[in-house]
């Protein structure tokens, strides 16, 4: 497989679907086969645009392709993925994985009964930004994350942990790498039926507190993550791409000096990053750099999060004063 191109396709090229085609189309080593949509007209222009071809059903992908990256609605993950993989199809699922954790669970099983690579599109893994950050992460003591951004021109099927905040979460969750044992959260759908702006507590077993905030309805594009740690304060922004280590350092007889300021950032496109990751774990037949299991720990700890909104929701409508 190796020397031949890899052969390609995505299911699913509406929103963020067609951009994978563009960056798989434009990927040496590997070979646009087609693209599936549920939107005969869409697949059609998105296979246009990338001289590829507009398929019209996921089965008939089966023999064709070596890998899929699945970009469709959260709700029909697991019934696109489980029987690509069950053919011996390598998946790239978007995040958030699936939308129940037995569905989680089934891919997770396809996967390892086919043999093959399951990957789950937590992009900000692979943002230069967070990749320069990593070395100069250790033992964070207290996180904070804003994610926020305006109301979006695109179907809203899930609240804002599993289209947002989810990112932040599985982020923390592998730079942390402690078991949450506390959670609080508040949720309030604002311009949706579901919730539209979240707040989440986390309090890991190590002592860590990390503080997520995540926002559909903002009037502009915030994407930022900070550290606190001993001696050491470290922020990312994940849109600009740009990190800040920032440190106390001490010096005989004198007061301790602050010494700093932005790292170097190849900055790069994370979604081509996520996409050759993920086309090299298919090659190299190894894990991806967010698996299968990562992703369910994500989805998870969301589904938590989720609980504990509805939790609070019940307390406060309890607690108003009858009229």
């Amino acid at each position: 497989m190796s020397a031949a191109p890899l052969r390609a396709a995505v299911v699913g090229v509406g929103h963020l679907g067609r951009h994978h085609a563009r960056v798989l189309a434009s990927m040496p080593g590997v070979s646009l086969v087609g693209v599936v949509d549920t939107n005969a007209d869409r697949a059609v222009e998105i296979a246009r645009a990338h001289g590829t071809t507009a398929i019209g059903r996921v089965e008939d992908l089966v023999g064709r392709v070596d890998a899929v990256s699945v970009a469709v609605p959260t709700e029909a993950h697991a019934a696109v993925a489980i029987p690509l993989m069950a053919a011996g199809v390598h998946v790239l699922v978007e995040k958030p994985m699936t939308r129940a954790l037995d569905e989680a669970d089934r891919l997770l099983e396809a996967a390892r009964l086919a043999g093959v690579v399951l990957a789950v599109g937590h992009i900000e893994h692979f943002n230069p930004a967070v990749v320069a950050a990593r070395p100069h992460l250790r033992e964070p003591r207290f996180i904070e994350v804003h994610r926020l951004g305006t109301f979006p021109e695109r179907s809203l099927d899930i609240d804002v942990v599993f289209d947002l905040m989810i990112h932040d979460i599985g982020l923390v969750l592998d730079l942390v790498r402690s078991e949450v044992v506390g959670i609080e959260a508040v949720g309030v759908p604002v311009l949706t039926p579901r919730v539209d702006i979240a707040n989440a507590r986390l309090k890991f077993a190590n002592g860590c507190i990390a503080n997520l905030t995540a926002s559909r309805i903002s009037r502009e594009q915030v994407r930022k993550i900070r550290f606190f740690q001993r001696s050491t304060y470290l922020s990312i922004d994940y849109k600009a791409q740009e990190v800040e280590v920032w440190r106390l350092v001490p010096q005989a007889g004198a007061m301790p000096r602050i010494d700093g300021g932005k790292l170097d950032v190849k900055k790069d496109e994370p979604l081509r990053r996520e996409l050759e990751d993920f086309v090299n774990a298919v090659r190299e037949r190894r894990p991806p750099g967010v698996t299968g299991e990562q992703g369910r720990a994500a989805l998870v700890l969301a589904n938590e999060i989720v609980s504990r909104m509805g939790e609070a929701q019940a307390a406060f409508v309890t607690s108003e004063p009858s009229s």
